[in-house]
């Protein structure tokens, strides 16, 4: 019989349960344990799953100490670095959750410690695994559209701000760039190819988090973080990045991702616009429509969805990372790439903070 792999999920909150899920679906996977900070809530997560041998703990080192091959880092996002750097440097493969850190110091050691390591550490962008992602890069770096020179994108949410420790900095550090606006970004340079962030120039507001009338008296006190987003990015290359992301506006959404080539342009609208919580690029694509010129006329051709309806995106991902230490592969979504989304994020909020453009720069690893 073939040798299971030892999996942990270190946090055991909400969207743990994805994880597990996708995990129990592969028979080459056993979960051994979980932990969680809060007492007993790793135990009852267990249990919930009929896992009632796995190990249950209050302290993420403490499941560490245990012989693993992996585990997915579920925690807020102002501990994604210390887990996940205890976990490299026992020797332990990482699958972290996105966003990938709070700033960009943080990625940067994350990165040193997977270097260090000789482990997988990947991060957890699912909808790169949608088929409708891939035609839209493969269309991009097939040359359709000529050179890339400028990309819109974001998305947003009419209302949608989802509370818990989303909303304040000692959790969270941002608020919708963690947690969708990394979506939007990813979504525009992985399909250009990650160029390197020069500078930045952005806002952030608050108002809807910080309004009793949207979140209630107890969490707007506690709000603390961006539910706005806009940003213009320039990357190496000549190319700039408009991107905007809300949580909650009086707008139905933030506007179609567009990418305007020397040869054609290709606009993917929003998905779900018409719903309260449609918008962002956290899930499937909409609409998708290439702008060209045929015979000296300028004409736009439909390009159907080529996605199948029971498409399991976080399934596709955590296989990935199963297949990948299976057989000793790269990480399907490398550091490498994701710490230049960590480097835009954190310089939109150093750029909100300060109010003036600032300059990217990432330290030499």
């Amino acid at each position: 019989m073939e040798k299971k792999l030892r999996i942990g999920i270190i946090g055991t909150g909400g969207i743990a349960n994805a994880h597990m899920k996708a995990y129990q679906k592969l028979p080459n996977v056993e979960i051994v344990a979980g932990a969680d900070i809060v007492p007993g809530k790793a135990r009852a997560f267990l249990d919930s799953y009929g896992l009632t041998e796995a190990k249950a703990f209050d302290n993420h080192k403490d499941l560490l100490e245990l012989e693993l091959d992996g585990v997915s880092v579920c925690t807020y996002n102002t501990q994604h670095a210390p887990c996940v750097i205890d976990a490299l440097d026992k020797g332990v493969h990482v699958l972290c959750e996105k966003p990938m850190s709070v700033t960009l110091e943080e990625a940067v050691e994350m990165r040193r410690a997977e270097l260090r390591s000789g482990k997988i550490l990947t991060i957890g962008f699912q909808p790169r695994f949608g088929e409708n992602m891939k035609l839209i890069k493969n269309i991009v770096s097939g040359g359709e559209l000529g050179k890339v020179y400028y990309v819109q994108t974001g998305g947003g949410r009419r209302r949608g701000i989802p509370g818990r420790t989303f909303i304040e900095k000692k959790t969270a550090g941002v608020g919708v760039l963690a947690d969708i606006g990394c979506y939007g970004l990813d979504m525009a340079l992985n399909t250009i190819g990650y160029p390197k962030p020069l500078t930045v120039s952005a806002v952030t507001f608050d108002y809807f988090g910080k309004d009793p009338k949207y979140m209630g008296e107890k969490d707007a006190a506690r709000f603390d973080v961006d539910d706005f987003a806009g940003a213009f990015i320039r990357l190496e290359g000549g190319i700039t990045i408009d991107f905007r992301m809300s949580w909650a506006m009086h707008m139905d959404y933030m506007g179609d991702t567009m990418f305007l080539g020397t040869d054609a342009g290709l606009k993917v609208e929003s998905p779900g616009k018409d719903g309260l919580w449609g918008g962002a690029w956290d899930g499937d694509v909409g609409p998708m429509t290439l702008f060209h010129d045929v015979g000296g006329k300028c004409v736009q051709t439909a390009i159907p969805s080529v996605a199948p309806k029971d498409e399991d995106k976080f399934f596709l991902k955590i296989k990935s990372f199963v297949d990948a230490i299976v057989n000793g592969g790269e990480a399907p979504i490398p550091t490498s790439q994701i710490i230049y989304n960590q480097a835009i994020i954190d310089g939109i909020r150093r750029s909100a903070e300060l109010g003036k453009e600032v300059d990217i720069v990432i330290p030499e690893i």
